[in-house]
């Protein structure tokens, strides 16, 4: 499987790239900025995006959503919670003087649906918590888990519609559930693994 992450947007948000080797088709997670540079990186690895994922609304997630979408016709993906996000945001402002704007979805997702690009599949874990929404997204053993686990943190549940409770039962439920070698690819920072969460993680080790 073809794998690139791109960071960029207002807060440094992390865009997945997946592609499929042989069809070339692809899935682009979280596009929270610079179209430029992610149309660039799709068209150098020759990939035809069939899907946008988000793994949740908050505008630095969905900062260049317009631009791709418009570019590449692609399926618009996003939990059904989420769905009022993407015409409703607080920061649509933004997005319209960065070049985007509300872009709806097409498809809204539930837990345990399948999303298959080539030979690839992700599967569907419903995180809400950040918001009520949140995703995570698991192919082979790598973990797409957008702003509900970092490394050495967790999303905020300080924000409309968060909820502290839900994010650490999203946590412990959907998440560490998974074994110690299982990647995991937030919205922001580093990757890490599930064990180095689970051992170190100063949010997780005392719950």
């Amino acid at each position: 499987m073809i794998f690139r992450m791109l960071t960029g947007g207002p807060l440094e948000t992390n865009c997945y790239i997946l592609g499929d080797e042989k069809s070339r088709e692809a899935a682009v997670i979280d596009p929270g900025g610079d179209f430029e540079d992610i149309d660039k990186e799709l068209k150098k690895l020759k990939l035809k995006v069939e899907y946008i994922i988000l793994t949740h609304g908050h505008f630095d997630h969905t900062g260049a959503l317009a631009q791709l979408k418009k570019a590449t016709g692609a399926e618009v993906m996003i939990h059904a919670a989420d769905a009022h996000m993407l015409s409703t945001d607080q920061a649509q402002p933004f997005l319209l003087e960065s070049g985007g704007g509300p872009c709806l979805a097409d498809r809204m997702l539930q837990e345990g649906e399948r999303i298959q690009f080539g030979e690839n599949t992700l599967e569907v874990l419903h995180t809400p918590g950040h918001t009520p929404g949140g995703i995570s997204l698991v192919i082979n053993k790598m973990i797409f888990t957008g702003d509900t686990l970092f490394c050495g943190s967790i999303g905020r549940a300080d924000l409309p519609g968060s909820s502290y409770r839900k994010l650490i039962d999203s946590i412990q439920t959907k998440l560490l559930s998974k074994d110690d070698d299982y990647m995991i690819y937030p919205g922001h920072g580093p990757e890490s693994t599930i064990g180095e969460e689970r051992r170190n993680n100063p949010f997780l080790t005392g719950v």
